[in-house]
């Protein structure tokens, strides 16, 4: 799950484009933290940038000072469903996990 945020970054990009505080922000609802680390945020948007996953330009036009954004690629999109459905595949084996778990705990 320690990459679990990578996923989520793609997803909120893939919803719209975004600047670090603004992603930060959406990020940590997400992935369930009360805050997320703005040096791994940054790290991480420029991995993928350089994946050619997502990429940025500078804002002008957005209030305050020029804010970098940041916005999903095709090949992006692309990873996302990727992850998705390995995610979906996971999801299917931990639930086979619960559910014998507490079959086991019913006839103990």
């Amino acid at each position: 799950m320690e990459r679990f945020v990578e996923p989520a970054l793609l997803l909120l990009l893939r919803d719209g484009p975004g600047h670090g505080y603004q992603l930060a922000e959406e990020l940590a609802e997400i992935v369930g933290e009360t805050r997320v680390d703005l040096g791994n945020l940054y790290r991480l948007l420029r991995s993928l940038e350089g994946e050619g996953l997502v990429q940025s330009s500078w804002r002008p036009d957005l209030p305050g000072p020029l804010k970098r954004t940041y916005e999903i690629t095709d090949e992006g999109v692309d990873l996302l469903a990727a992850w998705v459905e390995s995610l979906r595949a996971s999801q299917a084996r931990v639930a086979s996990l619960i559910s014998r778990y507490e079959e086991s705990r019913r006839t103990a």
